[in-house]
């Protein structure tokens, strides 16, 4: 049993004391203590997103210096920090003048992200890097990590191999090749239905849709419904058809990203929306008499609670600057809000105007 969560900067006797307290665990032995690693660290906040200090010209930090656990997230800032690193110091050398930052935008990967909740919310506790923390979490998928950052990287100098750079561009073809035929194929509901199985393709509407026609696209994005299912039936109507080539199936290096791209299509563009009218609302003011629960805000952990409660922040972009507090959190305490207030005026408006003299 690992005991995910138990601190381990106790003594040994008293390690085992607390695991003997627990229901289950009252004759347990422990085979090898936790134990806590106490270090100093650098305030991330006096760093830029190149991740060079702010005080001292072509100093870069990155690691547990700067604030984070010693794991991924110090060998994620270590390739920011080394790139801009190397690319300063080969400018200086040859007497040019300072080379673009590479910045990895929050938007482009949990690298990103990672090194600008460090910088501008700083931290006060070992940084993890959870998805949670990021605002496009849909669109950062491992999938399409190449397609995010390899073209980033070539561009920065660093992606110089060229069979590389080829098989993503073959993937990049491959993609947009397989995700516009399931664009412009097209069926009725009833023909999905019955070649793909009744319940795979709509179930029960299929019934008041029959005469309707649906594109591979818009049969995919169904729940259940996998691209091989939606393959195999346009493989069946061309054969059929007698064409000479049919679609065929989706390569594995391809699969995983043409089924996701359109399955979450959708979901990305509303996440999309969320932050744009987040981010307009960040002067928006907080009421000082929210109440920050369980009960009114049951998607909030209690850490961010805790903070809230503790801070009681007057706008959005006060809240938006306190550590820990993760997009999707602001984003519904944006909502909660506008719901509150949007209560509020309609019973002012309820009220009849007092009668003047």
């Amino acid at each position: 049993v690992y005991p995910n969560g138990m601190s381990g900067p106790y003594p040994e006797d008293v390690q085992l004391q607390i695991m003997r307290s627990m229901k289950g665990l009252e004759e347990v032995e422990i085979v090898r203590p936790g134990y806590d690693v106490e270090y100093d660290f650098v305030n991330p906040q006096s760093l830029s997103h190149t991740l060079e200090t702010k005080s001292i010209g072509g100093l870069y930090l990155a690691g547990q210096i700067c604030g984070t656990t010693g794991y991924e997230e110090a060998a994620a800032q270590g390739i920011v920090a080394g790139a801009n690193a190397g690319r300063a110091a080969a400018a200086a050398s040859a007497g040019e003048k300072p080379p673009q930052p590479f910045i990895v935008g929050r938007d482009e990967g949990y690298i990103g992200v990672l090194i600008d909740d460090l910088v501008t919310r700083g931290t006060n506790e070992p940084y993890r890097m959870f998805t949670s923390r990021a605002e496009y979490r849909i669109s950062l998928r491992a999938d399409n990590a190449d397609i995010r950052l390899t073209n980033k990287g070539k561009e920065f100098g660093l992606v110089i191999d060229e069979e590389r750079m080829a098989a993503l561009e073959a993937r990049e073809y491959l993609i947009e090749d397989r995700v516009d035929k399931l664009k412009s194929f097209d069926l009725k509901v009833s023909e999905w239905a019955a070649r793909g199985g009744n319940d795979l393709m709509g179930g029960a509407q299929t019934q008041r849709k029959e005469g309707q026609k649906k594109t591979g696209e818009e049969v995919l994005r169904m729940p259940h419904v996998t691209l091989k299912d939606v393959e195999d039936v346009m493989n069946d109507v061309q054969r059929e058809a007698g064409a000479t080539e049919v679609f065929g199936s989706s390569p594995a290096s391809v699969y995983d990203t043409v089924e996701a791209s359109i399955k979450y299509h959708s979901y990305a563009q509303r996440q999309h929306r969320d932050m744009e009218s987040w981010r307009r609302a960040q002067g928006l003011r907080i009421p000082p008499d929210v109440i920050y629960d369980l009960d009114s805000l049951p998607t909030l952990s209690n850490e961010e609670l805790e903070k809230l409660n503790s801070v009681r922040p007057n706008t959005f972009a006060e809240a938006s600057q306190i550590s820990g507090m993760t997009p999707q959190s602001l984003v519904y305490l944006y909502h909660h809000v506008t719901r509150r207030n949007r209560k509020r005026d309609k019973r002012r408006a309820k009220v009849p105007l007092a009668e003047t003299a």
